[in-house]
């Protein structure tokens, strides 16, 4: 598809050669399939990111004064977290922790970059590789789950789980719902054939979350994709078109029903759903269960400035934190406790002021932040801290906030200044 010169679009502000555009295009694409398939180390996604960020400061990006409080909350947390295991450091996990750390902490700001220039071509292809790199991951779960493939029960599950190309099933169903969210916009938008393909996909990838059997992941679809049929009815040019997101939302989710109903009555979906469908999981109750840890490591945290350093959780008690905000605490003190949920709050209020905002990437820009704000409620109750989609959606918010502001500069300063003024 080509993509017309627009504020906000790189041609707009540095001209550039078509066959760079299109290489640099390309390689967020493949940073976007290569995401889905983090099972080995170093992954394909980290030689993809490596490649891009050569390629793109080869040709030139540009770090905008609107990305300076992002880049001083990931230098602040970071630097916390470094301070608290200079103690550690001779412990090669923590040592690998800090730098994964500091690496999503750079690939945040590479994303902001890059979505701010070329907005609407570079979103696209992002979409395009997360598409594919979440079918494949998809498949390799139902694969492995039904055992369709030699040797792939113990290769693509984990306790029963299906994971893919993932290591834990957790992260496998969390990834997966971005995508899904870009295929259900196009199901309930786009023409009859197109809208069948992506409801075929979407139909794969649900599956493939509640073969996951993820209870974060399943609620998380589900409000994640209320939360964004409702902003783009809100945010719809018609009645027509708001009439249609209603009647075929309602179709899908009645089919989907139908549907999950069908596959509860085979015995061994069945008995794995009721077992995780449980609120009375033994990891989750009592004085040092799930929740029980929260409260105990909270009352910890207030006593530790500096924390008790990364990875060390699990020596005071049974399991790790399984909250980010309070993991953000006891890794990296007070400082980095501070600073992580003031980075993520900050994005999800900015986010909500920019949510009506009339872009030509707004329905990707509804999917994304609806994704996000998705992590941000798992990350109450799992550790998300160093999941790189999540880092990537966060990324590519302040890029498409940058992107906004460009884009809406032109029309503000062409507009009457009875009008300026009046806006002000």
């Amino acid at each position: 598809m080509a993509y017309a010169a627009t504020a906000g679009d790189i041609s707009a502000v540095r001209p550039a050669a078509p066959g760079v555009l299109a290489l640099q295009r390309a390689l967020i694409w493949l940073v976007g399939a290569s995401i889905a398939i983090v099972f080995i180390e170093p992954s394909p996604y980290e030689i993809a990111t490596l490649l891009a960020t050569v390629a793109f400061f080869a040709t030139g990006l540009r770090l905008r004064l609107v990305f300076m409080p992002l880049v001083l909350f990931l230098f602040l947390l970071n630097l916390g977290y470094t301070i608290c295991a200079v103690p550690l450091l001779g412990q090669s996990e923590v040592a690998s922790w800090i730098a994964t750390s500091w690496y999503m902490a750079f690939t945040v700001v590479f994303f902001a970059m890059v979505v701010a220039e070329d907005t609407a071509a570079r979103l696209d292809m992002l979409r395009r590789g997360l598409l594919v790199g979440a079918m494949i991951a998809s498949l390799a779960a139902i694969a492995g789950y039904f055992n369709l493939v030699p040797g792939g029960y113990d290769l693509l599950t984990l306790y029963g789980r299906g994971r893919g190309t993932f290591k834990d099933p957790n992260v496998l169903g969390a990834f997966l719902i971005l995508p899904a969210l870009f295929l259900l916009q196009s199901v309930v938008t786009e023409r009859s054939g197109k809208a069948l393909r992506s409801a075929i996909a979407f139909g794969i990838m649900a599956l493939a979350i509640l073969l996951a059997f993820s209870r974060a992941a399943w609620g998380g679809l589900i409000l994640t994709s209320a939360f964004m049929l409702a902003m783009m009815v809100l945010t719809s040019r018609s009645t027509a078109q708001r009439s249609r997101i209603i009647v075929i939302a309602i179709v899908a989710a009645v089919i989907g029903l139908v549907l999950v109903a069908v596959l509860l009555s085979f015995d061994s979906i069945s008995d794995m759903f009721r077992q995780r469908a449980s609120f009375d999981q033994s990891y989750d109750e009592g004085r040092f269960g799930r929740f029980g840890r929260h409260i105990l490591g909270a009352e910890m945290a207030l006593d530790l400035p500096f924390g008790i350093g990364p990875l060390q959780f699990h020596r005071y008690f049974p399991e790790d934190t399984h909250n980010s905000y309070l993991n953000a605490f006891m890794s990296g003190g007070w400082l980095s406790g501070i600073c992580y949920p003031a980075l993520v709050f900050t994005t999800v209020i900015t986010g909500l002021r920019h949510v009506f905002v009339r872009v030509p990437w707004q329905r990707t820009y509804l999917a994304i932040f609806s994704a996000f704000l998705g992590i941000v409620g798992e990350s109450f109750i799992i550790d998300t801290d160093h999941w790189r989609h999540f880092w990537m959606m966060l990324g590519a918010r302040w890029g498409m906030i940058a992107a906004a502001h460009l884009y809406k500069a032109p029309a503000e300063q062409s507009a009457p200044a009875s009008e300026r003024a009046l806006a002000a």
